[in-house]
């Protein structure tokens, strides 16, 4: 019965059914996912635009890179290119002009660039959302330092961070299709560093770099391959990004768990959830303690859901099994159990015993 995946509700159809028509009426963004400068993500996304143009569609370039390599511009003379808007602070798409133009397809090279403070939208991501809603597919580039939740893990690589970001929902949630674009030669992107160390230590960056991109593609296909399945009505209990799931409660204090639970995801760039169960009314204490968990638990970034069920294990392995976790981090206490625990029997071994395909890691406390 635990492991039974709960029936969708007339709201969940009808939420499926709007969420397909606004599918159908926006555009399709695919974006050439780069790992470092000069790997030729420019030269893949100009060129497929080229090539859709040559079979019929209405084709335009709405932001270009200042300088491009000789093999890029004569790609670019075959297209139209409708100019940015330029001030003293930079440039930005000519939102208007586009939408009144309408072409079927828009060329982004640099989806991550921000906006001149006058402009309505702060950030070109914005405004590629908004092609994106008046029915103008996109072609868009990035490199996967300017990636919201992979700067601190670039940074640790590279030693230097990005001025720009683009927020993770916004890759998840708005990408249809990801291409990662690899160095044609070393030298593409090894060019000028002679000595043999440096190069060595160079070519050892870039592969942990490339290993960060291919895990982003995966996450996105992943998230498409979930959505497919909801929409033909099967959730999805497995996947290749880890997803973990902190159960903390108002008994103990949760910082270490959580912690643990934020390092697991981040070593897979995954996903991090934290439940509560609500509870009958707590003494002034055990309600402050659960609030400091929660609040850790913002910190370090969760998507935290308030649980309620009778009984503890049906309500966390249901959630587990509609967000497919992969692991379950819960407390043991060590103590003389109580009153709900000795009829009901413990909530770790409970969940150990019913989480088919999750891990359940247990972390006992006093």
């Amino acid at each position: 019965m635990l492991n039974d995946l709960r029936r969708r509700t007339p709201d969940d159809l009808l939420a499926e059914i709007e969420l397909e028509e606004r599918r159908k009426q926006r555009g399709k963004l695919k974006v050439f996912l780069g790992y470092a400068s000069g790997v030729g993500k420019s030269f893949q996304m100009l060129d497929e635009g080229r090539r859709r143009h040559e079979r019929g569609e209405d084709v335009v370039v709405c932001a270009l890179q200042p300088v491009y390599p000789l093999d890029v511009r004569p790609i670019v003379e075959q297209l139209e290119v409708i100019p940015t808007i330029v001030s003293d602070c930079g440039e930005a798409i000519d939102l208007s002009k586009i939408i009144e133009r309408r072409p079927e397809v828009a060329l982004v090279d640099g989806l991550a660039y921000d906006n001149p403070p006058e402009c309505k939208n702060p950030h070109r991501w914005q405004d590629v959302e908004q092609l994106l809603n008046a029915g103008i597919s996109v072609l868009a580039t990035v490199n996967i330092q300017y990636l919201e939740n992979l700067q601190d893990e670039v940074e640790r690589i590279t030693g230097n961070r990005a001025a720009y970001t683009i927020p993770r929902t916004f890759l998840m949630n708005s990408v249809d299709e990801i291409a990662v674009v690899d160095a044609p030669s070393e030298e593409s992107v090894l060019g000028g560093i002679e000595d043999n160390s440096a190069r060595l230590a160079e070519k050892h960056r870039l592969s942990r770099l490339r290993e960060l991109a291919l895990l982003v593609a995966a996450l996105v296909v992943d998230r498409q391959l979930e959505g497919y399945l909801r929409s033909q009505g099967t959730e999805q209990t497995w996947g290749v990004q880890e997803r973990i799931l902190v159960c903390v409660t108002a008994q103990t204090d949760a910082a270490e768990m959580l912690e643990s639970g934020r390092r697991n995801a981040d070593r897979f760039q995954g996903e991090f959830f934290v439940v509560h169960l609500k509870d009958t009314p707590l003494l002034k204490e055990k309600k402050e303690l659960l609030e400091r968990n929660l609040r850790r638990a913002r910190e370090l970034g969760a998507e935290i859901h308030s649980l309620t069920d009778i009984d503890p294990a049906t309500a966390i392995l249901d959630f587990a099994a509609q967000r497919g976790v992969t692991q379950i981090f819960v407390g043991r206490s060590c103590t003389t159990p109580d009153f709900w625990t000795r009829v009901h029997g413990n909530l770790a071994i409970r969940l150990i015993r019913a989480a088919e395909g999750i891990d359940v890691v247990v972390y006992p406390y006093k």
